[in-house]
């Protein structure tokens, strides 16, 4: 298990080496980092447990982002401020480096949201993107947004 040091620069949370943003895992906003800690303070299955995000072949833009209230597993990268703790899939860590994760409290649109500097593009719904080492490449019809 790899645990990351926490910076605090213009009023984000940085996850990893703050001179080398390239090698930064996660930046967490103070907003995701308040929701988070109630999330799992009230959903947390163990002491162990944090946001679980992973990418997933799939979505309209051909991956999606996975999230869920889970323990870590081998492998995984875990950052944690305070309450707040992010487990990323060891299999989705060069497609979760550098990301942003917020949180926004729209009537339509409420969640923990993903900015991902290497998506190229993302879907309409917002919870699918394309890496520009992938455009071009299709996705099956069943792989739509939503589908899986």
């Amino acid at each position: 298990m790899i645990v990351r040091t926490v910076y605090r620069i213009w009023g984000f949370q940085i996850f990893g080496n703050p001179l080398s943003l390239s090698d930064t895992m996660i930046i967490l906003t103070n907003r995701a980092i308040e929701e988070l800690g109630n999330l799992l303070a009230t959903r947390a299955k163990s002491p162990e447990s944090g946001l679980r995000l992973a990418v997933r072949r799939g979505g309209c833009a051909g991956w999606q982002y996975e999230m869920m209230v889970a323990d870590p597993e081998d492998g995984d990268e875990i950052v944690q401020s305070g309450a707040a703790r992010v487990i990323v899939a060891a299999d989705s860590l060069d497609r979760l480096r550098g990301c942003e994760v917020d949180f926004s409290d729209d009537l339509t649109d409420a969640g923990f949201k993903i900015h991902n500097p290497q998506a190229s593009r993302s879907c309409g719904c917002g919870t699918s993107f394309e890496t520009a080492e992938a455009v071009g490449e299709s996705v099956s019809d069943d792989e739509a947004c939503g589908t899986n």
